[in-house]
């Protein structure tokens, strides 16, 4: 393994051991999931504001947008506490990295037809945000889920079980 020209993650140590994926999935799965619980709790919080932020994407009917706005926060709570417990992680993961591309997609969409948005995701922190930082956020929130999916660690176990 020495003689290998690969270079080698500076997350893994020199044999490849697994060991910086024990803190490192880890504490990336409680930021990213802090993050979707404090983003939903803000949400749930005041729903008929969200449903007037989803309507305002242009995107869905309003009767459709009202829903979302009663559901859509709840999951990502839920999805977001099975991240920081590592609970049912493999769903959460898929369904975080869904809403979030489906989120990114809308974002784009929403801008290139000059729409001028306030989202709302992360309350006033990210009201002033240009729309470069605010793609910035998202995009981290995405890679930190990819990573996430492929170190995930009850996959590895079934994948080494197989």
């Amino acid at each position: 393994m020495k003689d290998s020209p690969h270079v080698q993650s500076p997350l893994m140590q020199a044999r490849g051991s697994l060991a910086p994926r024990l803190y490192v999935v880890p504490a990336l799965g409680a930021v990213i999931g802090g993050l979707f619980i404090y983003a939903g709790a803000l949400k749930a919080w005041d729903p008929v504001k969200f449903a007037t932020d989803v309507q305002n994407f242009r995107i869905l009917p309003w009767g459709l947008g009202v829903r979302l706005a009663f559901y859509l926060p709840w999951l990502e709570i839920i999805c977001g506490v099975a991240l920081l417990i590592g609970w049912m992680r493999s769903g959460a993961l898929a369904i975080l990295t869904g809403l979030t591309v489906i989120f990114i997609g809308a974002t784009i969409s929403a801008q290139a037809r000059g729409i001028d948005l306030e989202c709302g995701c992360f309350g006033s922190a990210t009201k002033n945000l240009s729309f470069a930082s605010h793609m910035a956020i998202l995009a981290g929130m995405l890679a930190g889920l990819i990573i996430l999916w492929f170190w995930n660690p009850s996959r590895s176990a079934r994948g080494s079980a197989l």
